[in-house]
C-alpha cells in the first residue's frame, strides 16, 4: 500500500527526524507551520509533514512511516481513535482522553500521548492569564473534545466541575468511566445544558467543548450563567468570534477561541518528542494574522 505525503521522502532513512501529522483529509492542517517554526526557534533538526491515509489504511499508514525512519506523528481526525488503539504504551492522559493525538515510535514500541488537554490549560492558565485553581468550572459537551481535557482540567484544582450535555446519560457515562480509571482525581458533578443554572448562578470558566459553533448554533444554556468575572471559551476558532462567544460577550463574559489550545498542544507534542518546550508566542500572533 502507499500513503501520500506532502513532499518526497528520501526511498529508505530519512536524512532528519521526520514527524507528520496524518489525517483523512489532512491538507488544511496547520500542524506543518506550527511545526517548522517551533524547529526553527528551537534549533531542532527536524522535517514535518502532511500525511493523507486512506479511511481504511490508518495502521497500515503508520507502519509504512515507521519502516521509512519515521520518528513520531500527530493524529488528527478520523483516527484518534484507531491511534489509541495502535498504540503499545499509553500516558495517564491519553488512557483519560480515550483517543491519541500523540505518537512516538522508539525501540519497537508505538508510545500514544493526548496533548489536547494539557493545551487547553496551558492556554487559559498562562496565555489568558486566567487561574483555574479553586473557580467553579462548567463544560458544555461529553463528546470527545470534553473527553480529552477531563484529566488536566482536573489536575488544575478547580473547586468544582460541572460536565453538561444535551443528553445527561452520555455525560453520566463519560463521568463514570473517568471515575472508575482515576478515582482520586475528585468528583465531577453532572447537569443538562437546562438545568445548569440550578447549579451555580455563575461558573467562573465555561468551555464549549460541543461542535455548536460549527453549525453557528450555541449550547441551550441560560444567560444567566455568565457574569463579567466568567471566562467563557471556545475551543473552536476562526478569523471572527465563534457565535458562543458573541453569546458570551452579549452577557458581560470574557471570551477566548481555541487558536492558543492548537498552539499549545502542539508545543506539548513538540516537547514530548524532543524534550525542548518551544516559546508559543510569534507562532500564536503569526497563525491569528493568518485567519
Amino acid at each position: 500500500m502507499s500513503v501520500l505525503i506532502s513532499t518526497p521522502m528520501a526511498d529508505s532513512v530519512l536524512e532528519t527526524d521526520c514527524y507528520v501529522v496524518i489525517g483523512n483529509p489532512i491538507g488544511h492542517s496547520k500542524s506543518p507551520d506550527i511545526h517548522a517554526r517551533f524547529a526553527a526557534d528551537t534549533a531542532q533538526n527536524i522535517d514535518y509533514r502532511h500525511l493523507l491515509a486512506p479511511l481504511n489504511g490508518f495502521a497500515e499508514a503508520v507502519q509504512e512511516f515507521i519502516q521509512q525512519g519515521g520518528k513520531g506523528a500527530n493524529v488528527t481526525v478520523p483516527f484518534k481513535l484507531e491511534a489509541y488503539a495502535l498504540a503499545t504504551t499509553l500516558t495517564p492522559r491519553a488512557e483519560a482522553a480515550g483517543a491519541v493525538n500523540t505518537l512516538s515510535f522508539a525501540n519497537g514500541q508505538i508510545h500514544g500521548d493526548n496533548t489536547d488537554g494539557i493545551g487547553l490549560v496551558t492556554d487559559i492558565v498562562r496565555n489568558a492569564g486566567f487561574e483555574i485553581a479553586g473557580k467553579r468550572v462548567l463544560l458544555l459537551g461529553a463528546g470527545g473534545a470534553a473527553r480529552g481535557v477531563l484529566l488536566p482540567l482536573m489536575q488544575a484544582n478547580p473547586a468544582q466541575l460541572v460536565l453538561a450535555n444535551r443528553t445527561v446519560t452520555n455525560a453520566q457515562a463519560l463521568v463514570q468511566q473517568f471515575s472508575q480509571k482515576f478515582p482520586n482525581e475528585g468528583e465531577i458533578v453532572v447537569s443538562s445544558f437546562t438545568d445548569v443554572a440550578s447549579i451555580n448562578d455563575q461558573f467562573d470558566l465555561i468551555i464549549n467543548a460541543t461542535s455548536a459553533s460549527l453549525q453557528a448554533d450555541v449550547p441551550t444554556v441560560a444567560a444567566s450563567i455568565f457574569g463579567p468575572q466568567t471566562l467563557a471559551y471556545d475551543m473552536m476558532y476562526g478569523k471572527q468570534p465563534t457565535v458562543f462567544m458573541q453569546f458570551a460577550s452579549a452577557q458581560g463574559a470574557m471570551v477566548r477561541d481555541g487558536l492558543g489550545m492548537l498552539v499549545e498542544q502542539a508545543a506539548e507534542a513538540f516537547f514530548v518528542w524532543r524534550g525542548v518546550r518551544p516559546q508559543t508566542d510569534a507562532t500564536f500572533s503569526a497563525l491569528r494574522a493568518q485567519l
